[in-house]
């Protein structure tokens, strides 16, 4: 039970940067003309070890290899065709439905039973850089990985440029003694490695939506909202959220219907760490959850902020239009054309009349700036 306890740290990704780019899949440039072009890799694990072959196996070789001599054959897929897939369904008997699903994707997480198969859609998610949150950042970055796992075969078809498992494969590859649990084991590397990459993701839009936050709560802002982040801004990111939790959220069932419901394609001994993986996903859920609440509060607040600001300059307007009007109002009376005005023809006339005028302006300032108007 020692190679069981030690399953998660076999096929688990080394830790690195959630804010560098997966590195993408290489095709085989040797490939048997009978292969389908979609096929990234095809291969056979008898006691988990994978059978050597002079030359790039064929599904419907590899297939007859594993009936012949026992084991399970792993194949790996890139986008194909309906075409391209055809053959490969028709060979391993995968139901008509879940071979739509996989060849048109867009897909939401789900797991499906059928006669002889398990049909299982993942939702990858990358982070995607970027120097600074604008109004039209890309934040998260969606994939797919569809995974059929039958008694004595494996296929997964991925979808989108990221997500790719060559480096699982090899892992896997290394720890013989897991392989050798079966197709059953490769499901739970995947859905380890998929919620894994979530857990990565979830930490750098933690980092986004704290720089948000500590953006417009500044102290240095301007008439009281910042000038570095906007209300479209804020939204782009929510909407960024709301793309991550579709791919997390619906997970979860599928997660714990792994573990805790016996399936006969499910080694017993790989059952149990489903639930790990479903206790992992629940947290990430939760933090999708918790972000998208705080952004909700976030925006809100940055909303009210503008409006306070609008408000504060409204009441400056009107305070200096009110001291404005004061000597407007005095030169408005002093330039009518008549003959007979009070001090008109006063030696003192004219200073008292600007003195006057400069003291009831002063005293209006005053006034308005000790209620808080200036």
């Amino acid at each position: 039970m020692s190679m069981i306890r030690d399953l998660r740290a076999a096929v688990r990704p080394s830790r690195v940067s959630p804010r560098k780019a997966a590195s993408t899949s290489s095709y085989d440039t040797t490939r048997d003309p009978a292969t389908p072009s979609a096929v990234v890799d095809c291969a056979v694990y008898r006691e988990g070890t994978r059978v050597a072959s002079g030359k790039p196996l064929s599904p419907h070789e590899a297939m007859r290899l594993v009936r012949r001599d026992g084991g399970f054959v792993w194949i790996g897929l890139h986008e194909p065709t309906e075409a391209e897939f055809a053959g490969i369904a028709s060979e391993f008997g995968l139901h008509p439905l879940a071979v739509e699903d996989a060849v048109q994707a867009h897909q939401r997480p789900k797991l499906e039973r059928y006669d002889d198969s398990l049909f299982t859609v993942f939702k990858t998610i990358h982070y995607v850089e970027h120097d600074r949150l604008t109004a039209t950042s890309e934040v998260v970055e969606t994939g797919e990985v569809m995974c059929f796992t039958g008694r004595d075969f494996f296929i997964t078809v991925r979808h989108g440029g990221q997500g790719s498992l060559r480096a699982l494969r090899h892992r896997l590859q290394d720890d013989p003694e897991l392989l050798a649990k079966g197709p059953s084991a490769v499901l739970h590397a995947i859905a380890d490695h998929v919620v894994d990459g979530y857990v990565a993701v979830a930490d750098a839009v933690q980092d986004d939506i704290d720089d948000v936050e500590t953006e417009v709560f500044s102290p240095g802002r301007k008439g009281g909202v910042s000038r570095g982040v906007d209300s479209a801004q804020i939204y782009q990111l929510k909407r960024e959220v709301l793309e991550f939790k579709r791919a997390v959220a619906p997970l979860l069932r599928p997660m714990q219907l792994l573990s805790e419901r016996p399936m006969r394609l499910v080694d017993p001994d790989i059952q149990k760490y489903f639930r790990d993986v479903a206790d992992h996903l629940a947290r990430v859920q939760e933090q999708v959850l918790g972000f998208d609440e705080l952004l909700n509060s976030i925006l809100q607040a940055n909303l009210a902020q503008a409006s306070v600001a609008q408000n504060e300059d409204m009441r400056k307007i009107t305070a200096w239009a009110a001291i404005i009007a004061v000597p407007t109002m005095v030169t408005g009376v002093y330039g009518m054309n008549f003959d007979h005005m009070p001090e008109l023809h006063w030696k003192y006339g004219y200073p008292l009349v600007l003195s006057l005028t400069i003291a009831m302006c002063v005293g209006i300032h005053r006034v308005l700036k000790r209620n808080g108007w200036l």
